[in-house]
């Protein structure tokens, strides 16, 4: 039974989602978040809900977290992405912070430790898409940090996961094609869309196969987590003008930028068979149900993790 749970990065989209799903079970769950692209407001402290702010970099505070609490399972959603400039930041919070929250991880006797990997560790892809065998070339400051943060962590001795992720749709989702484009379109204003194609899952989807990852019996190792499906950057447009009841305008289709990836669709087959998993929820659906989010709930920042923020992808 998991009664306690450790979260990096849990003021964050997926980070965030994680803690509503596993609170509702009744698990208790301590978050340690800088909030530099997660939100306070979205970890309110309660019973069975503690917040650290500050960064895994600290090895101190990281050790001083499980010293205190104590976690059974540990859940590293943190990362340093939002100016691809800041090389020593990208460094410290996905390389050094992840090993801290590794070796705090092995002294504490963490039952399983799960990692969420960007699948910008595979760099320009030779095939899409992409098998989770296939060699890691990244090319950008994130890219680069959380691939060498990611081999550390496999080298952890005890029970240890690591998630490449599509594009994961949900709740605060505040970057990427889908929060831009009903912003600007909402706000009368004009859009373009790069020459790109991506996979895009379903939040529900991404829980589903959590359930099945925090259990003990779960199997180690890397894993890409995906629909398996690519759709075009422009494919988003549509479906979020169709959305808003907009006539879809002819907009510019640019090349992907020099810090971009013209086409990245995981191969998920290899989690379906470890996880007996697979994505339900298609790419229309999924574009839908967020977009009901953003009504409800608007949208504040967005951000990116490109050199130049006018790539929407």
């Amino acid at each position: 039974m998991i009664s306690k749970i450790l979260i990096t990065g849990g003021a964050g989209c997926l980070g965030s989602n994680l803690i509503e799903h596993y609170f509702a079970q009744g698990v208790a769950i301590k978050v340690i978040d800088n909030f530099a692209t997660g939100k306070k407001e979205v970890v309110p402290e309660q019973d069975r809900l503690s917040v650290i702010e500050g960064s895994i970099e600290d090895s101190v505070l990281v050790e001083k977290t499980f010293a205190d609490f104590q976690p059974d399972y540990v859940i590293h959603s943190a990362a340093s992405y939002k100016d691809p400039s800041d090389w020593c930041e990208d460094t410290k919070t996905n390389i050094l912070g992840t090993t801290n929250i590794v070796k705090a991880s092995e002294k504490h006797g963490v039952k399983r430790l799960i990692n969420f990997q960007t699948a910008l560790c595979y760099g320009r892809p030779k095939i899409v898409p992409i098998p989770v065998d296939h060699p890691t070339n990244p090319f950008t400051s994130y890219g680069i940090s959380k691939t060498a943060g990611e081999s550390y962590l496999m080298q952890a001795d005890l029970p240890t996961i690591s998630f490449r992720l599509a594009n994961i749709c949900g709740p605060r989702l505040a970057i990427g094609p889908i929060p831009t484009f009903y912003k600007r379109l909402k706000a009368g204003q004009n859009c373009f869309c790069s020459e790109t194609v991506r996979d895009f899952l379903d939040m529900s989807d991404f829980l589903k196969l959590m359930d099945l990852a925090i259990q003990e019996k779960a199997p180690s190792g890397v894993f890409n987590v995906s629909t398996g499906i690519g759709n075009t950057i422009h494919d988003v447009f549509s479906v979020v003008c169709a959305y808003l009841n907009i006539d879809a305008p002819e907009v510019p289709i640019v090349p992907a930028g020099d810090d971009d990836v013209s086409e990245v669709i995981l191969d998920p087959t290899e989690t379906e068979k470890a996880f007996d998993w697979k994505a339900n929820v298609n790419f229309e659906d999924t574009i839908k149900k967020q977009l009901k989010w953003y009504d409800q709930y608007g949208i504040n920042d967005i951000f990116s993790h490109l050199a130049d923020p006018t790539q929407l992808s």
